[in-house]
């Protein structure tokens, strides 16, 4: 399937699930999937399994915008502190709700989040009702397990086969540039490796890569990475070295998240001579995430000068990470987009594409762990191979026998969508955005919120019940709630409170339950 043909039919407002081989393009579809949302005004949640992911669509954290933060488990307390504080009162208002590498979720941290939108949605459809896109890749590494239980992926999930979704399973490349790695990268995700994938990978045993760029080394283990680049800046002739130190803004959970994820590291030094990888897009600019180069001067402000593999010289200087929150920022962090580029973990290089690279796949330990490493390439000629084991070449078998599944299943999608006419796809386009696009009324309570919680205000003094107060107002009894909340925040106290009392307790009961189902489906 192509691009174009899953931007179609996500625009008809089906559930998606949107995968691919490394290098077929999934975020740049994502990326041009929220343009589209963003400019019929239509709100967004835009998510990742991982920061690293969420960071390349500027969004945040799955566990972060539902709430379910890293926790195995969620008590009473951490109940009624969602319900009390009502920091998740952007799923209200959430109409797509976009998810990331969602192959490196546990089975049940989905349903957790699926149950959350029902509830605080009041929607026993899946996810509350709301358009889900998920996207992933189940040969990237699986999910980790704390306690080295057995590996159980996203799609074992109750909501998985209960959300009518239609499968975009993306076949071009837009990443490798030739066919060698393409074709070793496909014998993997097909089983097929033999003597003839080792006899492409023996070419590039030991082998040195041409330019003049050292290459990223990429390791199975975290120990290594370090000590190998301290030791390779403290080798460098060059004795001055320059600091830079991260500077943050915003709530402390949220900063957390952003430094845990972004690969720019709270302190950076730097020298001349350094090799450094860029970790973030700037087109405007000339490099991308993974973009190779020296650090070649610093100029009078003491920004570094980095020269890329291709000559170009670029000032490097400071650039923010963010959360955003309905075009809000949430929290920030600011450094230079740079990271010392020596060497790198197999599990931090996931979503890059690397310059040169150097891997040491010897210590493989998990199923996946070389296909990932191999798909950071963009090309036969820009790597070198330093140690292979059998477990790098290995996939899971049930992800092997589950992705056929997803090739039958997306050709029948492409089918269907050849089957409709240019009329009936406008058509039902249209019929989805009208469900989704905010409604006047919508636009006027996010214009003078002040006067559409005194509104409610005057009802309540009036003591109607909530539900005759939602139906007058034209909002959902949630909505209701939330102005009440909002007025007691202000100062507000008469009997608004017993109009609280119920809803919250009703709805902690629902919470809780639905966090016990899912606790006891782990």
């Amino acid at each position: 399937m192509t691009q174009q043909q899953a931007l179609e039919i996500m625009k008809l407002g089906r559930n998606i699930y949107l995968t691919g081989a490394a290098g077929s393009g999934k975020t740049f579809l994502l990326n041009q999937y929220i343009k589209f949302l963003k400019n019929k005004e239509i709100a967004v949640g835009i998510t990742a399994s991982t920061g690293v992911a969420a960071t390349h669509m500027n969004g945040t954290t799955i566990h972060s915008w539902s709430g379910m933060g890293v926790k195995d488990s969620i008590s009473d307390k951490d109940l009624l502190k969602l319900l009390k504080k009502y920091y998740l009162k952007h799923i209200f208002r959430t109409k797509v709700l976009i998810i990331d590498e969602v192959s490196m979720l546990h089975p049940h941290q989905l349903d957790l989040v699926d149950a959350i939108c029902k509830i605080f949605k009041a929607n026993p459809k899946p996810f509350g009702g709301m358009q889900i896109v998920l996207c992933g890749d189940f040969f990237q590494l699986p999910p980790v397990n704390r306690d080295n239980s057995e590996i159980r992926f996203v799609d074992q999930s109750e909501i998985w086969n209960n959300m009518d979704m239609k499968i975009c399973y993306l076949d071009e490349q837009h990443r490798q540039k030739d066919d060698k790695i393409t074709q070793i990268l496909n014998d993997i995700r097909t089983n097929k490796t033999g003597e003839h994938t080792l006899q492409d990978l023996r070419q590039r045993y030991n082998k040195q890569i041409t330019g003049f760029v050292k290459p990223t080394r990429l390791y199975t283990h975290n120990v290594d990475v370090i000590a190998i680049n301290n030791r390779e800046l403290n080798l460098l002739q060059e004795k001055k070295k320059y600091k830079y130190t991260m500077q943050v803004s915003g709530g402390k959970a949220l900063i957390a998240i952003l430094q845990k994820s972004c690969l720019a590291p709270e302190e950076l030094f730097l020298k001349k001579g350094a090799i450094v990888m860029f970790v973030k897009n700037n087109f405007d600019q000339g490099y991308v995430n993974g973009t190779m180069g020296r650090i070649i001067d610093f100029d009078e402000n003491n920004f570094p000068v980095v020269e890329t593999k291709t000559g170009k010289q670029i000032i490097v200087h400071t650039t923010d990470w963010i959360i955003e929150e309905e075009g809000k920022i949430k929290a920030m962090i600011r450094q230079m987009p740079l990271r010392l580029a020596w060497a790198i973990t197999v599990h931090k290089s996931q979503g890059m594409t690397i310059d040169a690279v150097e891997m040491d796949l010897s210590k493989s330990f998990v199923q996946g762990m070389g296909y990932v490493a191999l798909s950071r390439a963009r090309s036969l000629e820009s790597m070198r191979l330093m140690g292979l084991n059998q477990m790098a070449l290995q996939v899971n078998q049930d992800v092997l026998e589950f992705d056929k599944d997803l090739k039958d299943k997306s050709q029948i999608a492409m089918q269907d969508l050849e089957n409709l006419s240019l009329e009936e796809k406008d058509e039902k386009q249209k019929q989805f955005l009208a469900s989704i696009t905010p409604k006047a009324h919508e636009k006027k309570v996010k214009a003078m919120p002040g006067q559409t919680y005194e509104e409610t205000k005057k009802l309540v003094l009036q003591k109607l019940p909530l539900q005759k107060i939602a139906k007058i107002r034209g909002f959902t009894e949630q909505t209701i709630v939330s102005h009440l909340e909002k007025l007691i925040e202000q100062g507000e106290k008469s009997d608004l409170i017993k109009y609280l009392q119920p809803a919250q307790s009703e709805r902690l009961k629902i919470i809780k339950a639905a966090f016990e189902k899912t606790e006891d489906s782990k």
